[in-house]
Order: structure tokens, then sequence, then C-alpha cells
């Protein structure tokens, strides 16, 4: 229970035909907490039977964004002092929520204004109707923390043109809108100032014509002009040959790649690589879903995900050590282990 004084960190309301889930930890870039997801989870089920509700809309609180991303400093927090079981069951109705929001038999319209990283990819990259903005940075950073992509992010950038998917999810680079849209993540541009707009005529108007009204062209990207360097460079078998080619390629963005990747957590980057590579191999969603919880699991156990959101969260001096500290010293065995089933009970699975 909330008292007067705190307000519920996922807002609930209607406005019309249209249900609306407003993320509300501004200070907190609406991160996202265990009792948000139980939230998020238990309204979709309620409006996926209302007649009165046919369209959903999720925005979020505040001017910075929809969403940063799961509470990593309680993941942190839980994996140094706990046994992991409380960010497991987090992950486990996260998953499952993310694969509801793709499966959600109305409209579901993410409004992904601002910061969008993480776990707010789960909750907005996979609903039916995406909007970005001039504003929208969309990201999914996680070997910057020691962590592997997942809340089906590995499956969405699988499935982005060519190696782009693969260049986000190594280097974590955050893309704006016309980037967002190349790359699948999103489905309409919608200047921010038409967002309340957008979101008056939600409460009457089919969604579908109601972003029509709204939606115009971004400006240009800058991923489609780096396709070539990108989809060359990534091809490569293994991360050690990706980064050589980027630093081999005369070209100062994909110089930058390989330093930005040489930066991340060695095993994260490895683990990574395959976790995509089986993705595109993986058939649905939730299957994907499944293999990320396993990996997620696996990533929680390792010193990198604690050391990695000590040095960006917590003491915030930007010095990771990562153990161990070079891609060369994660052997093979290493990466496979990360896939490996747990055994009865112990995994994620779908009825």
């Amino acid at each position: 229970m909330t008292d007067q004084q705190t307000p519920p960190p996922v807002l609930v309301h209607v406005e019309g035909r249209a249900g609306h889930l407003v993320l509300n930890r501004p200070r907190a870039l609406n991160s996202l907490t265990h009792p948000m997801v139980r939230t998020l989870a238990a309204t979709l089920d309620a409006w996926a039977r209302d007649p009165g509700i046919d369209t959903v809309v999720l925005s979020g609180a505040g001017e910075r964004g929809l969403c940063a991303g799961g509470d990593i400093r309680a993941m942190h927090d839980d994996a140094r002092d706990g046994d992991g079981t409380a960010t497991e069951e987090f992950w486990r109705d996260e998953y499952r929520l993310n694969a509801r929001i793709a499966r959600f038999p109305k409209p579901y319209v993410a409004l992904m204004d601002g910061i969008v990283m993480g776990g707010g990819v789960g909750v907005g990259a996979h609903g039916s109707v995406r909007v970005v903005t001039e504003r929208s940075r969309v990201a999914m950073p996680e070997t910057g923390i020691g962590f592997v992509p997942d809340v089906g992010g590995t499956f969405l950038l699988s499935r982005a043109p060519g190696e782009l998917g693969m260049h986000l999810a190594l280097t974590g680079d955050a893309v704006g809108a016309a980037d967002a849209l190349l790359c699948g993540l999103a489905d309409h541009f919608v200047p921010a100032r038409r967002l309340d707009a957008l979101r008056a005529d939600l409460a009457s108007v089919p969604a579908a014509e109601a972003v029509r009204r709204h939606a115009s062209a971004p400006e240009e990207g800058v991923l489609a002009r780096a396709r070539a360097w990108i989809d060359h460079c990534y091809a490569a078998d293994t991360v050690e040959e990706i980064v050589r080619r980027l630093a081999d390629s005369g070209e100062r963005a994909a110089k930058e790649a390989a330093g930005t990747i040489l930066a991340k957590s060695p095993t994260s980057v490895k683990v990574t690589l395959e976790a995509v590579r089986r993705a595109r191999a993986l058939g649905s969603l939730e299957a994907v879903l499944e293999q990320e919880y396993r990996v997620s699991c696996v990533a929680l156990r390792r010193p990198d995900m604690v050391e990695g959101v000590r040095a960006q969260i917590v003491d915030k001096d930007r010095a990771p050590r990562w153990s161990p500290a070079a891609l060369e010293a994660v052997d093979a065995q290493t990466v496979a282990g990360f896939f490996a089933p747990r055994g009865p009970g112990r995994e994620l699975t779908f009825g």
C-alpha cells in the first residue's frame, strides 16, 4: 500500500476508449521495480477482457524519458549481499510481461519519448504501435555494466537489418528516432510537441488512425550510411576479429566502436555475440526470453555485473575492473556455460 504522500509507481487511468499506464518514478527515470511489473501485468490482463478499452497507452512521467531500465541498483545489492532469488523472481515476471505485451490482443501504443533503455525497451518496443520522437534515445546498454541484453532485446536486435543489431548490442550505443525505425525498434515518428494531441485522439479514435494524424518523417539518422562497414565488421566470427576489422576499417566511427567494445566487459560482449546469434535461429520471442533468462541468471552471479553497476551507478567512477580483463581470457567453455540448462524448476517457461 502507498500512503497519500507517496504516489503510486504506476498511474492507471482511463480516458474515453484508451487505458493509460504511466510509469511514475521520474526521479529514477521511471526504472522498473517488481511491484511496477506486477501492476502492469495485472492491468493488462484486466484490460484485455474489458470491452470498454480499445487501446492501451504506455508513457513515462517527467520530462526525461519513458524508462531507463530495471532497478539495477537493487539487482546489484541482491547479487552482492543476497542469493539472487529476488532478482530471478523479478526477471521471471518481467520477461513474462514482455511476452504478454507482444501478444496483447488490442493496440498497445508505447510513447517512447526521451530515454528508453534496457527494461524500457522491454515494455515499449514489444508493443504493436511504437512511437518515437526527436528526443528519443533507445539503447540496450547492458555490456557496459557487465550484463547481457535481455527483456527480449536480443530478439529485437537479432532481427534488425544486416548487422545493425549486433553493433548496438555490443557497443550499447543509443539511437535516435530514424535509426530506431530503421532497426525495427519503433514504428512511427511523432514530434514531441504533438504527443498531447495524440493522447487526446486516442481516447476516441482507433490507434492506427490517431497515429497517422500526427506522424511525420524524422531527421536522417546515421546508421543507414554506416551499413557497409557495420555489416562487414560485425559478420566476423569472434569479438576479437570484429574489433580488428573495426580498427582497420579506415572509418572514424568504426574505430570509435572498436574502442567502445574494448571498454565493455569482455565476458559480456562475448556472451552477447553468442546470444544475438542464437536468437536469430530461435523461432519466437518466448524462446528467446527463455534463453535470456538462463543467461541473466548466470550473469547475476559473475563478478562483472556487481563491478559494472558499482562503477557506473554506485560509485560512479566509470572505471570498472573487469574479471577477466581481456577478451582473449574469455574462453568458449565460459561462454557456453551461460546457455546451459538450469534444471527442473529453475527455468523460465511459457505454457
